[in-house]
């Protein structure tokens, strides 16, 4: 019995996706409180989405993947928040229209080329396919990205809170909403080789929303973030093994599982105490 629930750790492409699942674990994490908080789930899914064009002609030019992702991410940023401060329509109909024309530019670049760039590797991960360079390239992202957030985290959430007050409060404002739209691209582009792009979204969310539901205060929102997502991605990971499934697919999967069984505990713990006041 015991030999059979150790048989992942014997392959050495499932340690390498153990890894990996876990370096991403974090700021994930961490940035997915963020979001949540102020609102911003919309843009992790755009963001998400429009590095595809970045990732193609990166590809076309002879340049790393992940420099073409990062640029595309925020030239997708920036084009957002410039379209939605300058003209009267809404920031989330801004970004479904610049994260639409940007994905669907990226499947006209894909489709008009002849190239051994495999589509499906992009948009859903290949976290049993990574290598060495994979691994440092997404240690490093997400070691710096983990060290910004919880080095300014207070500044981001008084930010994400109340901007006003932020501004007022003599915080650069400006510098925080673009960084944290910067390291929001740098954390996609960490996970593009483990979950994907279309997959990375549900990291991005899941975690905080099912942290909001289970607590009050901003920094243990974090730390139950973290350790949720760290359960959903190692054992979705542990789990895709025996299942014969998708590993990305199925942390996806687990995490919105949790998120179920966090509101409905949420729902039966509100109900139990309005009974007990009554």
């Amino acid at each position: 019995m015991m030999e059979t629930l150790l048989l992942p750790f014997r392959f050495g492409f499932m340690q390498e996706a153990f890894l990996i699942a876990a370096m991403i674990a974090v700021p994930t994490a961490l940035l997915s409180c963020f979001l949540v908080l102020k609102g911003w789930a919309l843009m992790g899914d755009a963001v998400s989405h429009a590095i595809l064009p970045g990732v193609v002609l990166a590809y076309i030019l002879g340049w790393p993947l992940l420099i073409g992702a990062f640029a595309a991410g925020m030239l997708t940023t920036l084009a957002t928040g410039y379209l939605a401060q300058n003209s009267r329509v809404k920031q989330d109909t801004v970004m479904g229209v610049v994260f639409s024309g940007m994905f669907g530019l990226g499947i006209v670049l894909y489709t008009s080329i002849s190239s051994d760039l495999h589509l499906d590797h992009i948009l859903f991960g290949n976290i049993l396919g990574i290598d060495a360079a994979d691994l440092w390239t997404t240690g490093l992202i997400a070691g710096g990205v983990s060290l910004v957030l919880v080095a300014r985290w207070k500044d981001l959430m008084l930010h994400a809170f109340d901007p006003a007050q932020a501004r007022t409060s003599g915080l650069p404002v400006g510098l925080l909403h673009y960084g944290l739209l910067t390291v929001l691209s740098l954390t996609i582009v960490a996970t593009m080789s483990a979950a994907g792009l279309i997959l990375a979204v549900g990291l991005l969310i899941a975690p905080g929303a099912i942290a909001f539901l289970l607590s009050r205060r901003f920094g243990r929102m974090m730390a139950l973030a973290v350790g949720v997502n760290l359960l959903g991605l190692l054992g979705g990971v542990y789990a895709s093994f025996f299942w014969g499934s998708d590993p990305a697919a199925t942390v996806i999967v687990l995490l919105t599982a949790m998120f179920l069984a966090a509101f409905l505990w949420r729902r039966w713990r509100i109900a139990r105490m309005t009974a007990q006041a009554a």
